[in-house]
């Protein structure tokens, strides 16, 4: 048996008490030549705060002696939250808040060892004391007594100078303190740097690094993108020996291998996708069956027959993780001669794919599926804003402006050529089955939990240009809910083989969480039931839909979820009501879906299974951490981005006026929202000049004190850009007749 599992062992059993090297020694039988291992594993334990060291060199468990290990979370504001870890054997613990006084040198998303706070004094939250009411169990809070691991090894931030040295102003406001360092052989006051930290161990005295490149002006729009690249380290060029590997393939598939599979190359099958999209990951048909059965052809680019188990670019693909989408450029996770050559299902090209085929009934329950190796060749690739207009009736294609030329290496012709009156009916009866999906899921408990998009276009310099909504419309419900078919079924077929592989999880919510945002929804009005009853979610979003609080309290929600991620266990998803669920669509731009293709090419070939639930379990951990580093860099570059067009319209000699909805009243203004741009900004009472405005609390308004005109929550009006403040990320702007 594993030595660490060993260990553990002993320091879970009920009679455990604190013990020392020698002690354990003897209770595992260890002889004199294996006590360097035994020193080496405790060492390991201790440094991933799995077991802590006591006085009198003697080791038991964080929780015995009221320690703690987790990951912090900080806010600009000085205060933080520890996630703890959870031990094995043990429940998760709620999240503990940590002072600003108490976070020691800890930095965002370090892993740390925190004391819990038992005292009977007052408790801090974000910067308030709160006294807890009689019998009312007191919240945790501790203190950083060590950090485990630091997550952070380099910061990027704006070079300053004050009379007697040089300092960085980290970009991430969660950390609100300047780094010093020597002063630069290169490089302008106002340059974004990338600084390389030195050890940090005393909180009172700055940390120090040194400047390892530097990016150029913070002005210049090009460098913004790439200072959030540094920043989450994301990579930007590919080794040689990747790109070497990726160059070997044949740019046309050959003949003997269309041969061996499943000839789908002159039956109607489409690609629906974004304007500017690059790569198309997913193809699909939908046939009506003479019974009145569905039949459902959901086709994915067969990644996994040119990215092979162990070779350079699977090493690359699974330290990515996934592909990054950034405001102005994406950073894939394949080569492009992969994501957007071979593995890309464009018009009128054979390609390889990965197909599940499921039958559906009348009313949209699944009857029965299969899966298998395919060769296609796509009849039309459509938009999604083609798709919708013709949905909508429209009597001609509409021209997509960002349509890509095909490659040298392409078919110009589909083998199957479609009309469009075709493609119309074809799209209506996807949409009928669709439909149907949709309102089955909804029924069974799915919550509505989509935000619309911002796309923000911008030109070859960086500079934002245009700011566009997209809606989630049929169109997009369309692929949706044929997507979600296909990592269903997939999911249910790897659990019934009982198959090693990675499951896409949404695990039920903490119940404390759920209701303390309930408390905050019946404080803004709402009457909501029980949360943690689905039926109740589910009328409480259909409450807000539409109404000036909709963006907020469904965010407000949605923070009160956990949060989806892999797992080597069908857990379930809680979001999308499905007891089973993996991802299945994108091997492109997710090494997950790349995962479960390899499983289902063995199922498809016979095979032994490619993964065993011990290599496939630290897979699960990495990818559910690059996923989130990617999602924080996306919503990072296109908030800066939105941020930039607006700062150019407040510098604007000629000033657009904007449609905004008041989403808050407060003593000294109101906040509003943009919903063409999902952006939120401050009105301050010295900006309405034209009357002084007193705040009436008990009707929630500010109403004029001569002219008595009010302003309210859910009044729609009129605003300009009053001011950008691009490093505190905040808009103000002034209200216009």
């Amino acid at each position: 048996m594993d030595l660490h599992k060993r260990l553990l062992d002993i320091f879970l059993s009920p009679k455990f008490q604190p013990l020392d090297k020698n002690q354990i020694a003897h209770k595992l039988g260890i002889t004199v030549d294996q006590k360097g291992q035994l020193r080496k594993s405790l060492q390991e334990l201790e440094d991933s705060g799995q077991i802590v060291l006591l006085k009198k060199g003697r080791y038991c468990l964080p929780s015995n002696a009221d320690l703690v290990a987790g990951t912090i979370l900080m806010n600009e504001k000085g205060f933080a939250y520890v996630v703890a870890d959870a031990e094995p054997g043990t429940k998760k613990q709620q999240d503990i808040y940590i002072a600003p006084a108490d976070t020691a040198t800890a930095m965002h998303k370090d892993k740390v060892l925190i004391r819990i706070n038992r005292t009977s004094s007052p408790q801090y939250r974000k910067g308030k004391i709160v006294m807890p009411k009689p019998g009312e169990e007191r919240k945790p809070e501790g203190r950083v007594i060590k950090i485990l691991e630091r997550v952070r090894t380099q910061i990027v931030g704006t070079l300053q100078k004050s009379k007697n040295f040089f300092y960085v102003v980290p970009d991430d406001p969660r950390i609100a303190i300047d780094v010093y360092v020597p002063q630069p052989k290169s490089g302008n006051i106002g340059d974004k740097v990338v600084v390389k930290l030195a050890e940090w161990e005393h909180r009172h005295i700055n940390p120090e690094g040194e400047i390892t490149e530097i990016l150029g002006s913070a002005d210049d729009p090009r460098i913004d993108i790439l200072a959030i690249i540094r920043k989450h380290d994301l990579p930007t060029e590919f080794p040689e020996s990747v790109l070497e590997e990726a160059a070997q393939f044949d740019p046309v598939v050959p003949e003997s291998i269309s041969r061996s599979r499943r000839d789908l190359r002159h039956e109607f099958i489409i690609t629906i996708d974004p304007d500017d999209a690059k790569d198309y990951d997913d193809a699909v048909q939908v046939e009506r069956l003479k019974n009145g059965d569905w039949l459902l052809g959901v086709h994915i680019a067969d990644v996994s027959h040119y990215v092979r188990m162990g070779g350079e670019l699977d090493k690359e693909a699974q330290k990515r993780g996934n592909s990054v989408y950034l405001a102005d450029r994406v950073i894939p996770m394949l080569p492009e001669r992969l994501s957007n050559g071979l593995c890309s299902l464009k018009e009128g090209v054979d390609r390889l794919v990965k197909s599940a085929f499921i039958t559906f009934s009348k009313a949209g329950h699944i009857k029965n599926y299969e899966f298998d190796e395919s060769v296609i060749c796509s009849s039309k690739r459509l938009t999604y804003k083609q798709a919708f207009a013709l949905l909508d009736g429209a009597s001609e294609l509409p021209e997509n402006p960002f349509q890509y030329k095909m490659d040298k290496d392409t078919i110009s012709q589909p083998k199957r050529p479609v009309t469009l009156d075709e493609i119309k009916d074809k799209l209506k009866d996807m949409w009928a089955l669709a439909s149907i999906l949709r309102k089955l899921r909804f029924s069974q408990g799915s919550l509505d939990l989509e935000f619309p998009e911002v796309k923000v276009w911008v030109n070859e310099d960086g500079v934002p240009v245009k700011i566009e909504k997209v809606e989630n419309d049929i169109s997009h419900q369309l692929i949706e809910e044929f997507m979600l078919a296909a990592n269903e079924v997939t999911a249910l077929e790897f659990k019934n083989r009982n198959l090693p592989c990675v499951y896409r999880i949404h695990e039920k919510p903490d119940a404390e969480k759920l209701a303390d945002f309930r408390e905050t929804a019946i404080a803004s009005g709402y009457k909501v039931g029980d949360l943690s009853v689905k039926g109740e979610v589910q009328k409480f979003l259909q409450s807000i839909k539409g109404t000036p609080e909709e963006y907020g309290m469904k965010l407000g929600f949605l923070k009160s979820l956990k949060r989806a991620c892999y797992a080597t266990k069908a857990l379930g998803h809680y979001g999308l009501a499905k007891v089973n669920y993996t991802h299945f669509t994108s091997p492109i731009r997710r090494y997950s879906d790349l995962i479960v293709h390899r499983v289902c090419e063995s199922i498809v070939r016979g095979k032994p299974a490619p993964y065993t639930a011990a290599t496939i379990g630290p897979v699960a951990l990495h990818i559910s951490a690059t996923e989130r580093v990617a999602a924080e860099a996306e919503m990072e570059s296109v908030k800066l981005k939105k941020l930039q067009f607006f700062l150019m319209q407040a510098e604007s000699s000629k000033k657009q006026s904007f449609d905004a909805m008041i989403t808050e009243i407060r003593n000294y203004g109101f906040f509003v929202e943009l919903p063409e741009f999902i952006l939120s900004g401050l009105i301050h009472l010295s900006d309405l000049d034209d009357d002084f405005y007193i705040l009436d609390e008990a009707r929630n308004l500010l109403r004029g004190k001569s002219t008595k005109k009010i302003y309210k929550v859910g009044q729609k009006i009129k605003v300009v850009v009053s001011k950008v403040d691009l490093f505190k990320q905040q808009i103000d702007f002034k209200a216009v007749s």
